[in-house]
């Protein structure tokens, strides 16, 4: 039996097993409601706020400001969302980008057919938001900016510290979805000024499920969820508790291990940069060099569908993906490489993988030897390989 090469993290982390024993005792010996009275509920109560405090810590944030979800597509909802029902007095118009995720990009296509406007700002050739574009687009009834702290398909990192200054100096509530970043990179959410953040415990070797969204103290946001008391009021439903548990754990195991893990993941990440750049021609790299997740990379090959490319290195073992996995079975190109400048027909040749703690430098030798010979393998079927090379 082959080896398994799990490089698709973008998409979902293996759940740690410290993570996994934190939250065990959750569903069986400490199974009570948090909203109830009795003792058996008071350590469900006790764990729910020790999670919250971990995960505040880790943004230099207030407990009081984290607001658990399911995940960080509720939290970008809620964050738009309300924040465009609560300030629609002062202005109807939003400005985010054409590389967001689908959870921004579509909730703001809601939000437009109920009489919003929305800018969505270009990005450079490397996925990064243009600022002077960014400063040209506010207008006087401009009320929320959002915009993704790292894009999940090509790992590019956006000017957030700089973003926030100017959303801070214009009095715009920002958002940031930091669902690939939280984790991965340090953030505090006073030094970049952010007013509301979105994360997702499957990112970070946490459960999925489970989420949270950043309100910064003082924004008037209502309830996403309507029902009982729960999350202060905010939001409704009985508490995942082990979920929330788990989170907690993963974002303590995140923080205490993020400069060197991280180190580490650079390390290999341009090791395999550079080899398939180098052994693999007609080949560009997406995103930026250097000013990208540390664990992304994101690679297109001319004369091949992804999906072929996919298949093939799954037979080998391989996990690897096309782009978001919340757009796989789509037969459109990739909205963010569309974005950033590459024909249809190069970003249909795209491949994303993302490392992980485990993932060594023999496993990515073993990954661009079979890359080597998928690509050839596909480009001797293609007519438009041939063709270019009767040409050239």
């Amino acid at each position: 039996m082959k080896k398994l090469i799990y490089l698709d993290n973008a998409a979902t982390t293996k759940t740690a097993p410290e993570v996994v024993e934190a939250m065990l005792p959750y569903f069986s010996d400490h199974f009570g409601n948090p909203s109830s009275v009795y003792s058996l509920a008071a350590e469900s109560k006790k764990a729910v706020t020790e999670a919250r405090e971990i995960i505040a810590r880790a943004l230099g944030a207030e407990a009081e400001e984290i607001y658990f979800t399911a995940g960080g597509s509720e939290a970008d909802n809620w964050a738009l969302k309300s924040a465009a029902e609560c300030y629609q007095n002062k202005g109807k118009h939003i400005i985010t980008t054409k590389i967001e995720h689908h959870a921004v990009l579509h909730t703001c296509e809601w939000l437009e057919k109920r009489g919003f406007e929305v800018t969505y700002l270009n990005v450079d050739e490397n996925g990064v938001v243009k600022l002077e574009e960014l400063k040209k687009a506010i207008r006087p009834d401009t009320i929320l900016i959002s915009v993704m702290f790292a894009n999940n398909e090509i790992g590019t990192l956006e000017p957030i510290k700089e973003i926030g200054e100017i959303a801070r100096e214009k009095g715009i509530l920002f958002h940031t979805d930091a669902v690939q970043a939280f984790g991965q990179l340090p953030i505090n959410v006073d030094e970049y000024h952010i007013d509301m953040l979105s994360s997702s415990g499957h990112k970070l070797n946490g459960p999925k499920g489970i989420g949270f969204l950043y309100i910064r103290k003082g924004l008037k946001l209502r309830s996403f969820i309507h029902g009982g008391a729960q999350e202060r009021k905010r939001r409704a439903g009985t508490e995942n508790v082990p979920g929330i548990v788990g989170f907690g754990k993963a974002v303590e195991r995140a923080v205490s291990t993020m400069e060197e893990r991280t180190k580490e993941e650079r390390k290999l990440r341009d090791y395999l940069i550079d080899r398939v750049l180098k052994e693999i021609p007609y080949t560009r790299l997406n995103g930026h060099r250097t000013n990208r997740l540390p664990n992304n990379a994101n690679f297109s090959f001319q004369f091949i569908e992804g999906e072929s490319l996919l298949i093939m290195l799954d037979m080998e073992g391989i996990c690897g993906s096309s782009g978001s996995a919340c757009t796989s079975g789509s037969l459109d190109p990739s909205h963010v490489l569309l974005a950033i400048g590459l024909p249809h027909e190069i970003a249909h040749g795209s491949l994303r993988l993302t490392l992980n703690e485990e993932i060594t430098r023999e496993d990515l030798d073993f990954v661009v030897e079979q890359l080597k010979k998928i690509i050839e393998r596909l480009r001797s079927m293609s007519p438009l390989y041939e063709d270019f090379m009767r040409k050239a």
